[in-house]
């Protein structure tokens, strides 16, 4: 109220350049200082009405002089509250902005998604003769029907026929996988599952914790059993 009051009682044009002053400090202090930038901002909007009382006052006070103070009432807070609207805008764009990271935290930053080293453990190849038995301690009975063939037949009643002798389990005895004769490819049962999937010219490479991985030839890429079957990971 003593700075409108000063302002009314100053001439109007001492008046209009301190408050053309503080427009210039809001605009400029806006992102600077914050604090002297509200100040600035506080007293344009005291100020005006001051300002309008002198300018009235210059003009004979007369109803013409009050008309003319209200109409630049009315264009000069408008303008204030345009330029505080546009200052508060701008101020809470770039509050949103984020840092930018300086060059040795990009140097040192990791490029790509973080990296899993795959680990497999060798497979336990073996071969049977006649009888063997499962990780559960179930016995299994290997039956020859030729020359490097023959059929497993296992006590819960599942077959598996046109195998080789050559035989392993998985780590954890959910997998049982044997040859394919003359080395064509593998079978694999998920005893688990109860599923099997006879794989022709897949070998078995070995094992990640209990998932098999394998390759088309002796010395290719390991590949994880649901890409080998085309499938997608679940």
């Amino acid at each position: 109220m003593a700075w409108t009051c000063l302002l009314g009682l100053l001439p109007w044009w001492v008046g209009l350049p301190l408050l053309l002053l503080l427009a210039l400090g809001a605009v400029l202090l806006a992102r600077r200082i914050a604090h002297y930038a509200a100040l600035c901002r506080r007293g344009l909007r005291w100020g005006l009405p001051g300002l309008l009382f002198a300018v009235q006052r210059a003009l004979g006070g007369d109803l013409v002089a009050w008309g003319a103070a209200l109409l630049g009432a009315l264009v000069g807070f408008s303008l204030v509250v345009l330029m505080e609207s546009l200052l508060d805008r701008r101020v809470r764009r770039t509050a949103h902005v984020q840092v930018s990271p300086e060059w040795s935290e990009l140097a040192l930053a990791p490029i790509g998604p973080p990296a899993h080293i795959i680990e497999l453990t060798r497979a336990d190849w073996r071969e049977v003769y006649d009888v063997f038995v499962d990780p559960a301690g179930e016995s299994v009975r290997y039956e020859a029907d030729g020359v490097g063939s023959g059929r497993y037949v296992f006590k819960r009643g599942r077959v598996i026929d046109r195998a080789s002798p050559r035989y392993c389990f998985g780590p954890g005895g959910r997998w049982f996988v044997v040859s394919l004769p003359q080395g064509r490819g593998d079978i694999l049962w998920d005893r688990q599952a109860d599923r099997m999937h006879r794989l022709a010219g897949w070998q078995l490479c070995g094992w990640e914790g209990e998932q098999p991985w394998l390759a088309q030839e002796p010395d290719g890429v390991p590949t994880p059993l649901h890409e080998a079957l085309g499938q997608r990971r679940q």
